[in-house]
């Protein structure tokens, strides 16, 4: 099969502080997102949201139903967005055909049967993409970086001077509830998301990118006044429940794709933690 999903089920809070490294590690890291010809990735109980990485080499890929679906087409109940981190490729979208540029996102609303990803012609193909459940047809759209509400936050004396490009947001591109975007270090600087925050109203998940292989970073999780912390890779993804505060520091800089699903499209909706309440 060209599609690999695996399902992470939700955890409670009080359990999370007795989990050892392995188990941290093995219920919120998600390590291989990107294998040669396949769609995989994670099925998360937090909010339903589908994580996972379309990496087509030798032939294209076709965007199928996945037993956790119980759906003919994988987009029959679902919204899909797309951001591509390789080079530029080809997607079909029912019958249409789009070219999607390096760090441009593609949003597929609920009800599109055929969606099909070609290897790129001048590179390698890295598609990631975040999937939740849709109670409405959107139309598809192309988000490019000018398109994007672009905003610029922190300093290079705090370590965390960084530009977040937000892509899909209900500024930009109307959906059901998927948010994502991206975010990037200026060099010098490692922090992200500081101060911290969580929300209630909607999970999020990490993705984190552009580090060389010696490079690695520390995400932070948990409540507030319980937090633990995950070393991630290069082309790895964190899953984060709305319990937790999600937020890193690298050896080097870095960039990382962010994306939401849940209750409010209000990406202002957080409860800011001090960097001094953090335990």
């Amino acid at each position: 099969m060209t599609n690999s999903i695996k399902t992470r089920y939700s955890s409670h809070p009080e359990d999370f502080k007795k989990y050892q490294t392995s188990e941290i590690r093995e219920k919120f890291l998600i390590e291989d997102l990107f294998i040669s010809d396949k769609i995989s990735g994670v099925y998360s109980m937090e909010d339903r949201l589908m994580i996972g990485g379309i990496h087509p080499v030798n032939s294209p890929l076709e965007l199928k139903s996945v037993d956790q679906l119980k759906a003919e087409n994988f987009l029959d109940r679902r919204e899909i967005g797309i951001i591509n981190i390789g080079s530029n490729t080809i997607i079909e979208v029912g019958d249409e055909t789009i070219e999607l540029g390096h760090r441009e996102a593609l949003y597929i609303g609920r009800g599109i049967k055929k969606v099909v990803f070609h290897p790129s012609k001048t590179g390698s193909t890295f598609l990631y993409f975040n999937s939740a459940p849709a109670h409405k047809t959107y139309p598809t759209k192309k988000i490019t970086r000018k398109d994007a509400e672009v905003v610029t936050l922190g300093s290079l004396e705090n370590s965390n001077h960084r530009t977040i490009y937000k892509l899909l947001v209900n500024s930009v591109v109307k959906t059901c509830q998927l948010q994502m975007g991206m975010t990037e270090l200026k060099p010098g600087s490692v922090w992200n998301t500081m101060p911290a925050h969580t929300h209630d109203r909607r999970m999020e998940a990490y993705f984190y990118f552009d580090l060389k292989e010696e490079n690695v970073v520390s995400h932070y999780m948990g409540q507030p006044e319980e937090t633990r912390h995950i070393w991630i890779k290069n082309h790895q993804a964190v899953i984060s429940p709305v319990w937790s505060i999600h937020s890193g520091a690298g050896t080097s800089n870095y960039t990382f794709i962010w994306g939401m699903a849940g209750e409010n499209l209000d990406y202002g909706d957080m409860d800011t933690v001090k960097p001094s309440e953090l335990k």
